[in-house]
C-alpha cells in the first residue's frame, strides 16, 4: 500500500500532470466547489499546478483528500487556510516560497499523512508548527535553507515512517525518538557526528549520510540500529573501512562512493555476504581482487565507475563474473580503464579476456610410473595421470618488439642439485606489467606484482615521484668503483644523449637478472641521482635528454639477489653544441660585410648617373636657342668615385661628392644654393647661371 501510495505521489509530481489531466478531463473541473484555476478530480483530489499565486487557493471542499499545490508561487500559511479539512491526508505544498511555518499550523489536519514542504525557504523548525499532526508518517524538509529545529519539533510524531531533510545547513540535530521511523535522509548538511543518542530509532531501515563531512562511524550508533539494511556514507571523509561495518551483517545496499580510502579488505567484506548493491566508485582504486566472486553471492548492481583501473590480466576475471552472475553494473560508461595505453579509455565491461594481455596457457599431460618390489607376484602397474600447467609468455612476430617487452628471466638453477621437482610451476609476467624499471614477479596466489625501483609506487610502478627517495643505507654504503675496465663504456656521445655499452658487464655475469643504471650531472648544480632498471638482455642503452658539454656519471650494479655487489661506474661526456653553427655564423658575417660596401658603390653609381641625367636634361630645357651641350661628369665627381674605389670603401660610410656651392642674391637679400652647378660646357659661352626663384 505504501509502495502504491509513492508510485501515486510521484505520478502527481510530474510536471507532464496538468497535460495529461487536461487531455483525461478537457473541461478541467468535476466539482462545482473546486477552487479557481485549479482541476478536480472524482477521487477527491484537487490538483492546483503553477497558479502564479501567493496566497493559498480558496474554496477547498471538506471531502478533499489530496491537495497538491506545488509550484504555485504561496509565500505564507495560515491555520485558518486548512479549518474544515479533516479528511486530508495528503498535502503537496513542495517548491513554493515558505519562509516560515506558524506554530499549529497543521493543526486543523487531523487525519494529515503526507506532509512535503521540500524546495521552499524554510530557515527554521519552530517548537510546535507540527503539533497536532499526530499521524503523520512522511514528513519532506529537503532542500529548504533550515539552519536550526528546536529539540522538542519532532515530539508527538510517533508514527512518522519517512524523515528527508537533505539539503539544508543543519550543523546540529535533535534527539530523535521516532520508535516506528524507517528511513532517515540526512544527506548535504554539516553534522560532523552523530551517536547512539542522537537516533533513537531501533526499527530504522535506511539510513543516508552521505556529503556530512564524516571522518568516521560511530560503532555504538550502528550495532544499536538492529533492522539497518541500506546504508549510504559516500562523498565523506573516510580514509579507512568503517569498523563498524564489519558488525553489521544485514546490509543489503551499501554506499562508500567519494571517500579517500583504499579498497576495503576481503575480511573486512566477509559479513557482507547479503549486499544487494554495492557502490565503490571514486575510489581511486586500480584494480579489484578476484575474491569478490565468492563475497557477494547475492549481489545484483554493482557501481565502480569513475576509478583509474589498470586492465591488466589480473582483472581479466571480473566482465566474465559479472556476465556469469548477471550482475547490473550500474554507471558502465564512467567505468573504463586507465593503464594500459592499448586500452585506456576502454569501457571495462566490453573487454574480452584477450583483452587483458594474459600470457597464452599450455597444458602439457604426463604421466608418473609407480613401480613396487616385492618377492610376491607384480601386481598390475597402477598409472595415475598428472596435469601440470605451465604460462608460456607471448613471444612478438616482430624482432625489434622483443627486446622492449622483456620478462626478467629466473635465475639459472644451481648446478650443485641432484634433483628437481618434477611439478614445480614456472610463473612468467606478462610483457610490458610493470613500468619504470619495475621487477615484474607472481605472489604465490598466482598474483602479479612489482617491486618498484627508488622514486616510483603504485601497484605497477607507474607513479613517479617528484624527488625520488634517498636509497636505504645498505644501498648508500655500497662500495662503489670507479675504475677504466672495459666491462663498462661509452659510445656515440652526442650534445643531448650517450650510448652506454653493457656488452662485457652482462658477458662477464650471466647469472644477474637485471641492471641498475644511475648517472647524474657532474658539471651542472643539481646533481641528484637518476636511476632506471634494465633487463640483462639489454646489451646497451642510450641516455637521453643530457646536457650538452657535460660530465656524467654513470654507474651499473645487479638486481635481485645480487644486488649486494658492487657497482662499478665511468665517466661520460656530452660533446659540446656543434660548431658548424658558429662557422657558418662567422662565414655569415664574412659574405656580409663584404656585400655591404660593393652594394654601397652600386648605389653610389646609380645615384651618380641619375644626378647626370637631370642635370643634362635641365640645362637642355634652359638654354636658348640650337645649344648642344657636352655633358660629362666632371673631373671632381669621377675623382670621388675613383677615390671610393681606391680606399676599399668602409662598410659604415659612403663617399661623398664635394660639389662647390656659389651663391647668388636675390632681391630679398636672401641668398639660395644653385641647384645647378656649371659641370657643362657650353659651345656658344653663355653663362647660364640664374636665381631660382621657389
Amino acid at each position: 500500500m505504501e509502495k502504491e501510495l509513492l508510485r501515486t505521489m510521484k505520478i502527481f509530481q510530474s510536471p507532464l500532470m496538468p497535460f495529461l489531466l487536461l487531455l483525461l478531463f478537457p473541461d478541467g473541473t468535476f466539482s462545482k466547489d473546486c477552487p479557481k484555476d485549479c482541476s478536480c478530480m472524482p477521487i477527491e483530489s484537487i490538483l492546483c499546478f503553477q497558479r502564479h499565486s501567493s496566497i493559498f487557493p480558496q474554496g477547498v471542499v471538506s471531502s478533499t483528500q489530496s491537495l497538491y499545490l506545488f509550484s504555485n508561487g504561496i509565500e505564507g500559511i495560515k491555520t485558518e487556510d486548512f479549518d474544515g479539512l479533516v479528511n486530508l491526508e495528503m498535502l503537496d505544498l513542495s517548491q513554493n516560497k515558505l519562509t516560515h511555518l506558524p506554530d499549529r499550523v497543521f493543526e486543523p489536519l487531523t487525519s494529515l499523512k503526507n506532509l512535503d514542504l521540500s524546495s521552499n525557504q524554510i530557515t527554521h523548525i519552530s517548537e510546535k508548527c507540527f503539533h497536532g499532526a499526530t499521524q503523520l508518517e512522511r514528513l519532506y524538509l529537503y532542500s529548504n535553507s533550515i539552519k536550526t529545529i528546536h529539540r522538542e519539533a519532532f515530539n508527538g510524531l510517533d508514527h512518522l515512517l519517512e524523515l528527508k531533510l537533505q539539503g539544508n545547513i543543519l550543523t546540529t540535530l535533535p534527539a530523535l525518538s521516532m520508535p516506528q521511523l524507517l528511513l532517515l535522509d540526512l544527506r548535504f548538511n554539516a553534522l560532523s557526528s552523530l551517536g547512539p543518542s542522537d537516533l533513537q530509532t531501533p526499527n530504522l531501515e535506511s539510513l543516508r549520510l552521505g556529503g556530512m563531512g564524516l571522518t568516521s562511524l560511530n560503532k555504538e550508533l550502528l550495532l544499536g540500529l538492529k533492522n539497518l539494511h541500506e546504508l549510504d556514507v559516500s562523498g565523506n571523509q573516510l580514509e579507512s573501512f568503517p569498523a563498524a561495518l564489519k558488525e553489521t551483517p544485514g546490509l543489503y545496499h551499501l554506499n562508500l562512493a567519494g571517500n579517500p580510502m583504499d579498497l576495503p579488505k576481503v575480511e573486512d567484506l566477509q559479513n557482507l555476504r547479503e549486499l544487494l548493491e554495492l557502490d565503490i566508485s571514486s575510489l581511486s582504486l586500480q584494480g579489484l581482487p578476484e575474491e569478490f566472486t565468492q563475497l557477494f553471492p547475492n549481489l545484483k548492481k554493482l557501481t565502480v565507475a569513475e576509478n583509474p583501473f589498470n586492465c591488466l590480466c589480473n582483472l581479466a576475471w571480473f566482465p566474465r563474473w559479472l556476465r556469469t552472475q548477471g550482475i547490473t553494473l550500474e554507471r558502465t560508461i564512467e567505468t573504463r580503464c586507465h593503464f594500459p595505453p592499448s586500452n585506456a579509455g576502454k569501457v571495462l565491461e566490453r573487454l574480452d579476456h584477450r583483452d587483458f594481455g594474459c600470457p597464452t596457457t599450455t597444458t602439457i599431460t604426463t604421466s608418473t610410473v609407480k613401480t613396487t618390489t616385492t618377492t610376491r607376484a607384480v601386481p598390475p602397474t597402477t598409472i595415475p595421470t598428472t596435469t601440470k600447467t605451465i604460462q608460456v609468455p607471448r613471444v612478438s612476430d616482430n624482432p625489434a618488439d622483443n627486446n622492449d617487452d622483456f620478462p626478467l628471466l629466473p635465475a639459472p638453477a644451481s648446478t650443485s642439485s641432484s634433483s628437481t621437482d618434477p611439478d614445480e610451476k614456472q610463473h612468467f609476467c606478462p610483457d610490458n606489467t610493470c613500468l619504470n624499471g619495475g621487477t615484474c614477479h607472481l605472489d604465490q596466489h598466482g598474483h602479479v606484482e612489482c617491486t618498484c625501483p627508488y622514486g616510483t609506487t603504485g601497484m605497477f610502478c607507474e607513479i613517479q615521484s617528484k624527488f625520488p627517495p634517498s636509497p636505504p643505507e645498505a644501498e648508500s654504503s655500497r662500495a662503489t668503483i670507479i675504475t677504466d675496465t672495459p666491462d663498462l663504456s661509452s659510445h656515440q656521445a652526442t650534445p643531448t644523449s650517450i650510448l652506454i655499452d653493457l656488452h662485457r658487464y652482462i658477458e662477464m655475469r650471466p647469472y644477474i637478472r637485471g641492471i641498475r643504471l644511475t648517472y647524474s650531472n657532474l658539471s651542472g648544480s643539481d646533481r641528484r641521482p637518476n636511476q632506471l632498471n634494465l633487463p640483462a638482455s639489454f646489451p646497451e642503452y642510450r641516455l637521453r635528454g643530457l646536457n650538452p658539454n657535460s660530465t656524467y656519471a654513470v654507474c651499473v650494479s645487479p638486481l635481485g639477489d645480487y644486488s649486494g655487489m658492487e657497482s662499478i661506474c665511468i665517466e661520460a661526456q656530452t660533446t659540446p653544441l656543434i660548431t658548424a653553427q658558429t662557422n657558418a655564423q662567422s662565414e655569415s658575417q664574412k659574405i656580409t660585410t663584404m656585400l655591404v660596401p660593393a652594394t654601397a658603390i652600386i648605389l653610389l653609381l646609380i645615384l651618380i648617373a641619375i644626378a647626370v641625367g637631370v642635370v643634362c636634361y635641365l640645362r637642355k630645357k634652359r638654354s636658348k636657342g640650337n645649344m648642344e651641350l657636352d655633358c660629362e661628369p666632371s673631373q671632381l665627381e669621377l675623382d670621388g668615385v675613383k677615390a671610393g674605389l681606391d680606399n676599399g670603401m668602409m662598410p659604415h660610410k659612403q663617399p661623398q661628392l664635394v660639389i662647390p656651392e656659389p651663391a647668388v642674391q636675390n632681391g630679398s637679400l636672401e641668398y639660395e644654393v644653385l641647384l645647378l652647378q656649371d659641370h657643362c660646357i657650353s659651345n656658344n659661352n653663355m653663362s647660364l647661371h640664374k636665381p631660382y626663384h621657389f
